[in-house]
């Protein structure tokens, strides 16, 4: 499983800019948490850059990939179809909600959270379609933009509700990406902004490096992945078993 986000930073050429930095995470087959690279970008990515980076991570040996989540990166799910067709690409639930959020008064955050949850909790693709009409009807007069931004993420969000339970929490309830997030976006803002896309790098990358000194995390980071291994293996035909071997 390999989730990919991009940690916004500010980048000072000519002008003072925010440009992403993209990080893949993944998940291996034993369970252990691997960042498989770093990649600056300029936010214009497109279908040629990311078939390029996913290449790159193919040619190091990742040949199979069950789940790919992300967050709506345009280009993205053409160059996985390309470089692993057997690949699931799931836009993450919480980015969706996220990103909903952004579009609402904060005074309303609660109510619109509480309708969208039987959303993305239904038990079928159809129930989850009579849950977000019903979101429609009750806000989509005041905030259109959140209904447009469910339905144009709608085919990439209804993998998703093929899943039990396991698996749904690890890309729902659980971002695995986000502990590693947060340990960069501390050390990013320490340093307020950066000469060029080097040092940016540079800084997240030893950000990353001083994640887990000890290893303790790592053991319960493969701990807590045991369940949903086996949920992804019995979902996905064998395949991760087959990896193993």
């Amino acid at each position: 499983v390999i989730f990919i986000d991009a940690i916004h930073v500010k980048i000072r050429d000519g002008a003072v800019a925010n440009r992403p930095i993209y990080v893949a995470l993944a998940v291996t087959v034993e369970g252990r948490r691997d960042i498989l690279g770093l990649w600056a970008g300029d936010g214009g990515e497109g279908a040629k850059h990311w078939m390029h980076i996913l290449t790159e991570i193919k040619n190091r040996g990742v040949n199979d990939v069950l789940m790919l989540v992300c967050d709506g990166l345009k280009g993205l799910p053409d160059a996985v179809e390309t470089v692993w067709p057997r690949t699931t690409v799931q836009t993450c639930v919480v980015h969706l909600l996220r990103t909903s959020f952004r579009y609402a008064a904060r005074q309303d955050w609660d109510k619109i959270a509480k309708l969208l949850k039987p959303v993305y909790t239904a038990a079928t693709e159809e129930a989850a379609l009579e849950r977000f009409a019903e979101f429609a009807d009750a806000w989509g007069k005041k905030y259109p933009a959140i209904v447009r931004l469910w339905e144009n993420a709608w085919e990439d969000f209804t993998p998703f509700l093929r899943f039990d339970t396991e698996i749904r929490r690890i890309v729902c309830t659980t971002n695995a990406i986000e502990s590693v997030n947060a340990r960069i976006r501390r050390a990013v803002k320490a340093r307020g902004h950066f000469p060029n896309e080097q040092a940016a790098l540079k800084c997240v990358y030893m950000a990353i490096m001083s994640l887990d000194p000890t290893g303790k995390g790592q053991a319960r980071w493969t701990m807590r992945w045991k369940t949903a291994l086996n949920a992804f293996d019995i979902t996905f035909d064998g395949r991760l078993s087959a990896a193993r071997q």
